[in-house]
């Protein structure tokens, strides 16, 4: 699936903590300091996880889809509801199978060649909308995110510390023994955001377009101690450098050299503005959806009326 560049997407912005941000490191060990302290580079400074905002946008995206159709996100986090389990991939009746019983129509000298264009056809039609773009056991990601790492002048090296109390559900006061403290990064701290999206769909870039709108209105929060008003940020993009090389190899080329000759921050030629781009993709978004409502007693009554 990947063994062709067809096209990219560089986004870069700053990420803004709007209310204070918890993003835990786990409890901590030390006799003295904070109980639970956020998560932090090596030289001490907070960061946030790549992995942490990619999962915080793929789970309210799945929610919208699941809103339209279940089929088009499916559950990471349960085997039993994925789109292609471990069973359906390798057992008796998996698509591994399947794919060995279509090669025995090709002559030997043409098996190997074949395997893995069938076998990743086969999952790629079995793959939920939502884990084409986002990644599932079985095929990569498109969509990768760098960790945010501070932006220096909004950083003076200074946590927050609040104090959290375990409540006894049945006295409805608090436990004995259980005050803690917990770190969190000030409101007003700013991080550099940086991703890239590969070999994407029209209508996947508009689901991208989407997760990245919903940060740049404050409507994801991330970390722990959100239902306390921790997490609110804010996302805005600064950059957005699109290039489609439309299966154009002197256009693939002149990429190339350009990336060679041109200095590490520099713009490159080829690129273009990706935000203008953003309302055709969005608009592929909405039709790939629209052929896929689910087709539930209701959404039938109302299509009648």
């Amino acid at each position: 699936m990947f063994d062709t560049f067809k096209n990219r997407l560089e986004i870069t912005g700053v990420l803004t903590t709007i209310t204070a941000l918890r993003i835990s490191a786990g409890r901590s060990s030390e006799p003295i300091g904070s109980d639970l302290p956020v998560i932090k580079d090596a030289l001490g400074n907070p960061i946030i996880p790549g992995s942490s905002f990619k999962g915080a946008m793929r789970s309210r995206l799945e929610s919208f889809l699941r809103g339209i159709n279940p089929d088009l996100a499916a559950n990471p986090a349960i085997e039993a509801e994925w789109s292609i389990t471990n069973d359906r991939m390798n057992g008796e009746n998996g698509i591994k199978k399947d794919v060995e019983k279509e090669l025995e129509k090709y002559p030997q000298a043409e098996r190997s060649g074949k395997r893995d264009q069938l076998l990743t056809e086969k999952i790629i039609n079995e793959t939920d909308l939502i884990s084409l773009l986002f990644g599932s056991p079985w095929i990569a990601s498109k969509f990768q995110v760098r960790d945010l790492t501070i932006v220096a002048d909004t950083w003076f090296g200074q946590y927050q510390e609040r104090d959290g109390v375990a409540i006894d559900r049945d006295t409805e006061t608090a436990a004995d023994g259980k005050l803690y403290d917990f770190q969190v990064v000030p409101a007003g701290t700013q991080f550099q955001f940086k991703a890239v999206v590969e070999n994407a769909e029209e209508y996947e870039l508009g689901l991208l377009m989407i997760g990245l709108h919903q940060f740049e209105t404050e409507q994801i929060p991330l970390g722990g101690g959100r239902s306390r008003g921790l997490g609110v940020v804010k996302l805005d993009i600064e950059k957005m450098r699109w290039l489609d090389v439309n299966n154009d190899p002197e256009k693939l080329l002149a990429y190339l050299q350009e990336l060679v000759n041109t200095n590490t921050g520099e713009d490159i030629p080829s690129y273009e503005d990706g935000k203008t781009f953003k309302n055709q993709w969005t608009q592929a978004l909405i039709n790939k959806l629209g052929e896929n409502i689910s087709k539930t007693p209701s959404t039938e009554a109302t299509q009648n009326s």
